[in-house]
């Protein structure tokens, strides 16, 4: 481990880079290898008088760690709020402007506030109350792995989360499929194995990239089609996935919806090939989906 001294230089990146106005910083931090955190986000985190972090224990853990690999002080008796998905809102309800006088920090546990983490609620209320906030640059999965797919298309889209499961599901998985941009998704290594092979039903020959445990000990790239990345895992989906889907032609819009096609009394061969006209799925897969549900 390589011992480094930043304090020295902590004042000056504050003071080259700070805004005498901002109240609050949202400041990313490393999705997983902690060399990749910016000066600047440690300057802040070491002057702040309050944090507020996505969890108390996550944000402590990775201040112990600066204080022992950079040789970091930070202020005394700095305040930890937690500030999570749960609870932002109802937070956000009570607060008065006058919080801000104090020196504000939020973090999430990794990656950038407000892409599938908190934050968006907090920056919504600072534009609606005059409050000036600042927003760092830093780590991001979904950036790091469209980089990393290698598929030319410069145009994409974040899905996040896809919901667990119902027509919900259904519905999200075709729209992720048939944009006509690269799709980016998280998926927990629970339902990895329900996410490719919903996708192989979808469109077997559909290229995709997935990154495991992005810039971690275990990081893992696969490029190949479902089926084949189901293989070369062999049943092993532990980890952190990001899964991103190489832009497939976009389907028309249309005025009529799967569900109004299943309202209609008509054999599931039927319904599957009209369902497979508005949304570009294969037609089998579309009727062995419809016969398992």
């Amino acid at each position: 481990m390589i011992l480094l001294d930043v304090s020295k230089n902590l004042k000056r990146v504050t003071a080259k880079n700070s805004q005498d106005s901002v109240l609050l910083s949202l400041i990313p931090t490393p999705i997983g290898n902690i060399g990749d955190i910016s000066l600047r986000a440690i300057a802040l985190l070491s002057e702040a008088d309050i944090l507020l972090c996505e969890d108390t224990r996550v944000t402590k853990k990775l201040i112990n760690i600066l204080k022992e690999r950079y040789n970091t002080s930070f202020k005394e008796n700095q305040k930890f709020i937690s500030l999570h998905s749960h609870n932002e809102q109802a937070f956000v309800e009570k607060l008065e402007p006058s919080f801000f006088e104090q020196n504000i920090v939020y973090a999430s546990d990794a990656g950038m506030p407000g892409v599938s983490d908190p934050g968006q609620t907090l920056v919504r209320y600072c534009i609606q109350n005059g409050v000036a906030y600042d927003v760092l640059p830093g780590a991001n999965a979904v950036l790091t792995a469209f980089v990393a797919s290698g598929f030319i298309e410069t145009q994409m889209l974040f899905f996040g989360f896809l919901d667990h499961k119902g027509n919900s599901r259904e519905q999200q998985l075709q729209e992720a499929m048939y944009n006509g941009y690269t799709t980016i998704l998280y998926e927990s290594p629970h339902r990895l194995e329900k996410l490719l092979r919903e996708i192989d039903k979808v469109d077997a020959k559909r290229e995709l990239f997935v990154a495991k445990e992005l810039t971690k000990k275990y990081q893992k790239y696969l490029h190949a089609t479902a089926s084949e990345i189901l293989t070369q895992l062999d049943g092993n989906f532990k980890g952190e996935w990001v899964v991103v889907i190489r832009a497939g032609a976009a389907h028309a819009a249309s005025a009529v919806s799967e569900k109004d096609i299943l309202a209609l009394n008509l054999p599931k061969k039927v319904q599957a090939k009209l369902i497979s006209k508005i949304t570009g799925e294969n037609t089998k897969a579309c009727y062995q989906r419809l016969l398992e549900n």
